[in-house]
């Protein structure tokens, strides 16, 4: 297969490629952005591998920076945009399940291939758009299937983090994953928690929130990785439940987290621990907290005016797209009127501060905090109007 029109993104990287074609190495786009431009879809990163050594391919450019010299990659910088450039390589063993105990370059595309995770992100292309196939993922792509390159048992076993990888793929890309290839990842499960709770939440969240996490939640729960990620075990029924309800991935990572927590059950008190051990940020399991409060309450009812300014413009959707999904109706509409119909949108908009509360007699402390909260409070749910005088009024009464 040869590609006539390539994106602009690998019509930028050409020169790069050809400079290092000049100087007698190979050298061929890979990865991902091979697989998404033949399937039309939108690419990202440009990666490139070639026969070049890392010393070089340093030797070819002024300006390149050691992102990953162990493993042969080399950052190039001289064509405006940076290129990450890897040396072929062949692998030893996997003693964590994760990285090679042993990288060794190699001049061969097809040793440094064979490597690779799944036949549809073994594909590499010439500069020119001739696409390299050596393990039928062209065959793969048309199929809408999901392979694993050579001997699954053996991919997973070298790296766990690609069971999680293709149930993302399943669900990002509505592929189904082979009989053979789904079996190794059950027979290998349990490796997945020798993997950092890090990377495995980044494939669970692109699951989520991808075009298809129906295909690739099955494949999560029938595999039986779910089992082995932090607080899933004991939410098994839900997990299933949701395989079914979730026709279209989530929005956002605080989205899916929101639907994970208010499926699961979980209070306020709960969500601080399960997403802790998520590692997720605590900006993000503050923003949890209140959206799967929201829309859990939207489940069965509206907010009021205190509850969906604890939202705001940016979580009270968030909280109606976790509640459409659990089957409530959609109240998107209707809850951006009632944002904009709120006397503020933000504490910032109170028409009092600390220091005219100060000037008006009140202390500083603890107390003064609580007396603006209150008013806050009156204020949003209509008790009081956001006027100075009347906020002071109220506070020397």
């Amino acid at each position: 297969m040869k590609l006539e029109h390539l994106p602009n993104e690998f019509e930028l990287a050409r020169p790069v490629l050809q400079t290092i074609e000049r100087a007698g190495y190979e050298a061929y786009f890979v990865g991902g952005s091979v697989r998404d431009t033949i399937l039309g879809k939108e690419i990202h990163d440009v990666d490139i591998a070639t026969s070049a050594y890392p010393n070089e391919i340093k030797g070819l450019f002024k300006r390149t920076v050691d992102t990953g010299i162990e493993h042969g990659t080399v950052m190039i910088l001289d064509h405006g945009t940076g290129y990450e450039t890897t040396t072929f390589r062949s692998e030893s063993t996997y003693t964590d399940y994760r990285r090679p105990d042993q990288v060794t370059f190699v001049r061969s595309l097809a040793e440094d291939l064979k490597r690779r995770d799944f036949t549809i992100n073994a594909l590499a292309m010439k500069e020119d758009g001739e696409v390299i196939d050596l393990f039928d993922g062209l065959t793969d792509m048309t199929n809408h299937q999901i392979r694993a390159v050579g001997d699954p048992q053996e991919r997973f076993h070298e790296d766990a983090l690609r069971m999680m990888r293709a149930v993302r793929f399943a669900s990002q890309l509505d592929f189904s994953i082979v009989d053979e290839t789904l079996a190794a990842i059950t027979a290998h499960a349990q490796l997945l928690a020798k993997i950092a709770v890090e990377r495995t939440q980044a494939e669970l969240l692109k699951l989520l929130q991808g075009k298809a996490p129906q295909r690739g939640l099955q494949d999560f729960m029938t595999t039986g990785l779910w089992q082995h990620c932090p607080d899933f075990a004991d939410h098994g029924p839900a997990l299933t439940a949701l395989a079914t309800e979730l026709t279209q991935g989530v929005s956002s990572e605080v989205a899916a987290w929101t639907l994970l927590a208010t499926k699961f059950g979980l209070d306020s008190a709960a969500v601080t621990p399960f997403l802790k051990h998520w590692k997720t940020a605590n900006q993000t399991i503050t923003a949890v907290q209140t959206a799967s409060r929201a829309a859990q309450i939207l489940a069965t009812g509206d907010l009021n005016a205190w509850q969906l300014y604890q939202c705001g413009a940016d979580l009270a959707p968030v909280a109606n797209e976790v509640a459409v999904i659990l089957g409530a109706p959609d109240r998107g509409a209707a809850l951006q009127a009632q944002l904009a119909a709120l006397p503020i949108q933000h504490k910032k908009e109170l028409a009092i501060t600390g220091k005219e509360l100060m000037q008006a007699g009140i202390q500083p402390g603890p107390q003064l905090g609580a007396i603006l909260g209150d008013l806050e409070y009156q204020v949003v749910t209509g008790v009081l109007p956001n006027e100075t005088a009347a906020l002071v009024a109220h506070v020397n009464a």
